[in-house]
Parts: C-alpha cells; sequence; structure tokens
C-alpha cells in the first residue's frame, strides 16, 4: 500500500488550498452573516478548473481523479463550509450523473459546460414526502408524443437558484409488480413551467443556495432523459454513493479546520499563568480530533481509490461519509468547548463550523441511513 499522494495530487492540493486561503476564506464570515451565493468565486473556481477535476478533458474537464477531487472539497470546505458544500453538489450531483449515465450529444451539450465552470449544475431528488425514503417519489413524467411533461415539487435543491439544469427524478410508470419506476430527466431551468424559490433561512452552510423547485406542465424532450428508464433509481443511489464521498471530504475539511483553530488557541491562551494546552483536559481533547480527523482522511481516500479503481465502493462510501461528517461535529464542538466563551463568538469562526457540520450529518443520506447501507452491505 502506498499512502503517498502522487504529484498531480500534491499539486491539485497546493492550488486549491492557495485559492482557497487567498479568495474564500477572507469573505467567509461575510458570505455566511449574508446568507449570499458567491457566485464571482465561482466562475474563478471555473477558470482555474475545479469544476471538472474528474471529467475527461473532451468534454472540459481535468481528467483528475477522485482522490485530487476530494483533496479539493476537503481544501475548500476547510475554509468555508458553504462554498464547499455548493461546489461538491454542482460537480458530483449535477454534473456526474450524466457523465456517468449520459449519452454522447448529452454530455456535450449538458456536460460540457458544467465542467467548464461556465454553468452550475443541481439535482432534484429530495420531495416535501421523500427524504430518507427516496422511493416515495411524487413527482411524475408523463410521455406526450415526442416530450414528457412533468409536475411535482421538489425541496431543499442545493445551487438550483443559480443553476442552468436541474437533473429531476420523477415517476414515469410502472413495473410489472406495480411499482414505480423513477427515472432521470434533465431539466434546463429556463424551461417554461419551473419556478425556483430560495427562500430558506438556514441555521448552517447559509452562503450555499438550496432552493424549492415546483414544476407545473414542463415540458422536455425525450432526448434529456438520462440513462435506462427503468434503472433511474439505481442510478441515483450509484450517483449518491460517489456524492458521499465529497460530503465526506468536506466534513474532513471542517473537522481539521476545527483541529487547527483549536490548536492554535491553545498554545496562545493563557489561564492560571500558563498556555491551556499544558492541561491533560485540553491535550486529551485535541489527541482525539487529531486522531480523529486523520482515520477520516484515511477512509475518504479509501472510498475515493476504491472508485478511482473500479472497485465496489457502496460500503466505504457510507463509512466515509457517517464517520468524517460526525468528526466534523464532534470536532467543531470540541473546538468551541476548547475556546470557551470565545468560541460561542462568530469572529473565532468555530461556531460557524458547528452549525455548518450539522447539515453533513443530513444531507446525502442521513447517518442514520449510512449505518442502514452499512448493515444491508454486511448482508443483514
Amino acid at each position: 500500500m502506498n499512502f503517498e499522494l502522487t504529484k498531480e495530487q500534491r499539486m491539485i492540493q497546493k492550488m486549491v488550498r492557495d485559492f482557497a486561503e487567498d479568495v474564500i476564506k477572507p469573505r467567509a464570515i461575510e458570505t455566511d452573516i449574508e446568507a449570499k451565493f458567491p457566485e464571482d468565486i465561482f466562475k474563478q473556481m471555473g477558470e482555474l478548473g475545479l469544476m471538472g477535476i474528474p471529467f475527461p478533458e473532451k468534454y472540459g474537464g481535468s481528467s483528475g481523479d477522485t482522490v485530487s477531487y476530494a483533496i479539493a472539497v476537503e481544501e475548500i470546505g476547510r475554509v468555508c463550509g458553504s462554498t464547499g458544500l455548493s461546489y461538491a453538489a454542482a460537480v458530483s450531483l449535477g454534473a456526474s450523473p450524466i457523465y456517468y449515465f449520459g449519452t454522447e450529444e448529452q454530455k456535450e451539450k449538458f456536460l460540457t459546460p458544467l465542467a467548464e465552470g461556465t454553468a452550475l449544475g443541481s439535482f432534484g431528488l429530495t420531495e416535501p414526502n421523500a427524504g430518507s425514503d427516496a422511493g416515495g417519489t411524487k413527482t411524475t413524467a408523463i410521455e406526450d408524443g415526442d416530450h414528457y411533461i412533468i409536475n411535482g415539487e421538489k425541496c431543499f435543491i442545493t445551487n438550483a437558484s443559480f443553476a442552468k439544469t436541474i437533473i429531476v427524478t420523477a415517476v414515469t410508470g410502472k413495473n410489472e409488480n406495480g411499482k414505480n419506476i423513477i427515472s432521470a430527466i434533465i431539466v434546463p431551468t429556463d424551461t417554461k413551467g419551473i419556478t425556483i424559490k430560495g427562500n430558506y433561512d438556514k441555521m448552517g452552510v447559509r452562503g450555499s443556495d438550496t432552493a424549492e423547485v415546483v414544476l407545473e406542465n414542463v415540458c422536455v424532450p425525450k432526448e434529456n432523459l438520462l440513462g435506462d428508464p427503468q434503472k433511474g433509481f439505481k442510478q441515483f443511489l450509484y450517483t449518491l454513493d460517489g456524492g458521499r464521498i465529497s460530503i465526506a471530504a468536506l466534513g474532513l475539511g471542517i473537522a481539521q479546520a476545527s483541529l487547527d483553530k483549536a490548536l492554535t488557541y491553545a498554545k496562545e491562551r493563557k489561564q492560571f499563568g500558563k498556555p491551556i494546552s499544558s492541561f491533560q483536559a485540553i491535550q486529551f481533547k485535541l489527541a482525539d480530533m487529531a486522531m480523529e480527523v486523520e482515520l477520516a482522511r484515511n477512509m475518504v481516500y479509501k472510498a475515493s481509490w476504491l472508485k478511482d479503481n473500479n472497485k465496489p465502493f457502496s460500503k466505504e462510501s457510507a463509512y466515509a461519509k457517517l464517520y468524517a461528517t460526525e468528526t466534523a461535529f464532534r470536532a467543531a464542538n470540541q473546538a468551541i468547548q476548547i475556546h470557551g466563551g470565545y468560541g460561542y463568538m462568530r469572529e473565532y469562526e468555530v461556531e460557524r463550523y458547528l452549525r455548518d457540520a450539522k447539515l453533513l450529518e443530513i444531507g446525502e443520506g442521513t447517518s442514520e441511513i449510512q449505518r442502514l447501507v452499512i448493515a444491508r452491505q454486511l448482508g443483514l
């Protein structure tokens, strides 16, 4: 086993870290307070090639691997959870399904602008009554000649307000057992009948756009159907497996930031005439944080490596997502505790880490769903 990053991976890590420190970090507090999506930053990320890291050059990408992409998410998440979440969603959910399951024509038309960073993508799965039970989708797509007529409502959709395309999951019929057939359809957001409202007031990741999408008699051509119409459910499960790696990487970034802040503060803050880092109670907290961050990193990288090498990775992506996101929340909570009263103040940032980390235990499959996935992989 070789745990060293390749030369290319180290180069991407340095490039993204420098960009994150120089461009994203100075605006992280402002982004959170104003709850404003940093559209100009995403434009710069596109120009740097970050939006297309895991996609081939022929579609405007960088031909990087999943490990490189996970590193990029980690580095962005380390300075701003909001920007990290929108980045992860744009690549893993908005663009990747088109790369995995799209026709050549769909890739050229829809994936290329997403990979080049000239457009943003979104993934419309969650509904008011279909969260963890994604199979409970109520949105319908009825065939009408050469088109589908889509009706339904999606909620909590990341990037929707700024997306050029939304991949919408919808019921397209029944199978021989009478169960719903759920398909995925690429829907341009300028199509008549789409209403997008970004009016959620969120606890955390406030600078990441989250919107409600209402589809009323939305008419799209049949050639926008993504992949096999009979396997839409399996397709988005595979998409979510990959997405979980990116959310795990985001959790890793927030956990690393929490450790960094806590370590620096503990060395500087003096009580009873000496730095609080000299007290065993604080040392043990920091030791546990450091250990969990490194274990999370190993799991994120392993799941990424498995995906890159075309090996099964469903169980490992669930491991990574579950452990890294729960580590993020624990690390942020401990960082606040180590900061004491200062940790409760916005300017010290660790309170934002906690608020941002909480979503990661919910989105892309709750912690409970991850445990269910793992249990099923164990044959239970």
